[in-house]
């Protein structure tokens, strides 16, 4: 007994030094990631701004550059695989969560042909404008084997998205979310991250593929797979969505349903290799629609996915956030490039649709700076494009600034254009003409 104890002491359990080195990490990560939110919220921004810059402080760029030691012995190599793995499930829940919340209920006459063209007018200027700016700088960004053609589409796609899921939370704050403007930038967004997602979709397929032909099984799986939970699975979870409304509650076994499908469907996306998030967002889209259903999805794991999950993402995004590798008069002026193709696309694209929809000047710019904003959306798209070898370290590091600034932006621009006073009014459901007659 006593050679036995000696062995177990000398070989000590991997798992529990695994577990002895993840844990401190985790515990960094939400303090460093409450605190930042904190401060964000303190300065009028959004909370998962703060939680952004966290991420970005415990990568190399910040603690990585004035404690190096410390950042290599909280982060070592065998602790970002666990990283990866939470931060892919805490996405994959965050955007079934995303799927799960739209609102599909019935709109007002011509609102969604309304919510189109503001869509549109979100995605073609940031589109075009990302995609030539991309060309012009596929020489110093892009890596050898990724064509002009594909590392254009990427950057083009990432600047058209829009954070829908912030901009729901700013609409709802402010008690805007049945507006017209509100109403309109929601369901226009809804469409932005839609299109969005499904051009990373085929992006990824073409990439991962031997050539476009070699794509071809990689988009025809995932067209599959998309009927499949929207017709097949869906109406199967329709007695779930009924049980819910009856009794007000999601149970235990419910619990067990709404966590199995998006991790399955996860799981398949991946397999097929278009990446898990695009699995958890179909799930969502597939669940029941009842409102009652959604607020106790949302009331059971939001909180939990955005506060212990979300944040390891955050951070293993910071880690591999290298700004110093944007230094230099060359690789400055490039991001400033990228991010004026995103700035100006969006903000004026939607500001112009919005005056031709009938809306007044204040509330057309305040619709334009709250689609510019895009937070997590484009960090998750960005990261499966490192992932994925389409992007560089340095373009990933521009485009993690550009997430950050513009959904820094977003508020303030709002607030410029729609002071208190005047966004008051713009909370009675107003026919486009009345507005229109608004000098404001």
């Amino acid at each position: 007994m006593p050679v036995l104890l000696i062995a177990r002491v000398a070989a000590p359990d991997p798992n529990l030094a695994l577990i002895l080195k993840v844990l401190p990490a985790l515990v960094v990560i939400l303090i460093t990631a409450a605190i930042c939110g904190r401060l964000a919220q303190m300065v009028m921004q959004p909370r998962v701004l703060g939680e952004m810059v966290a991420g970005v402080l415990l990568g190399p760029t910040f603690l990585g550059w004035l404690f190096p030691e410390a950042q290599a012995a909280l982060f070592p190599r065998e602790v970002r695989p666990v990283l990866y793995v939470l931060s892919t499930i805490g996405l994959t829940l965050y955007m079934f969560l995303v799927g799960a919340g739209l609102d599909h209920s019935a709109r007002t006459p011509g609102e969604v042909r309304k919510a189109s063209a503001l869509a549109a007018a979100g995605i073609v200027p940031s589109l075009l404008l990302g995609f030539g700016a991309a060309l012009l700088l596929y020489d110093m960004l892009s890596r050898p084997e990724v064509s002009p053609f594909q590392f254009a589409l990427f950057v083009g796609g990432a600047l058209s998205l829009t954070a829908f899921p912030m901009l729901a939370r700013i609409l709802y704050e402010r008690g805007l979310e049945n507006s017209p403007i509100g109403r309109l930038t929601l369901l226009a967004a809804s469409i932005d991250d839609a299109l969005a997602w499904c051009l990373l979709a085929v992006l990824s397929a073409m990439h991962l593929g031997s050539g476009p032909t070699g794509a071809l099984p990689t988009i025809g799986l995932t067209a599959v797979f998309a009927v499949v939970m929207l017709k097949v699975v869906a109406p199967m979870l329709r007695p779930l969505g009924r049980t819910v409304a009856r009794t007000g509650r999601l149970g235990a076994t419910g619990m067990y349903v709404v966590i199995l499908v998006p991790l399955t469907a996860g799981w398949l996306t991946d397999w097929i290799g278009v990446y898990s998030v695009f699995g958890g967002f179909f799930a969502g889209l597939a669940m029941p629609r009842d409102p009652a259903f959604r607020q106790a999805l949302h009331g059971r794991m939001m909180e939990v996915v955005s506060t212990l999950l979300l944040p390891a993402f955050f951070t293993f995004s910071g880690l591999n956030t290298h700004l110093g590798g944007i230094a230099g008069g060359g690789m400055v002026l490039a991001f400033g490039l990228i991010l004026l193709a995103g700035f100006s696309g969006k903000y004026f694209g939607c500001s112009l649709a919005m005056r031709g929809l009938g809306f007044g000047r204040r509330e057309s710019y305040a619709v334009g700076a709250l689609m510019n904003a895009r937070g997590l959306m484009i960090l998750i798209f960005i990261n499966i494009g490192l992932a994925q070898g389409m992007i560089t370290d340095a373009l990933f590091a521009m485009l993690v600034l550009v997430a950050v600034i513009t959904t820094a932006g977003a508020l303030p621009l709002y607030k410029l254009a729609l002071p208190e006073r005047l966004e008051n009014a713009t909370k009675v459901a107003e026919p486009p003409e009345l507005v229109r007659s608004n000098p404001s």
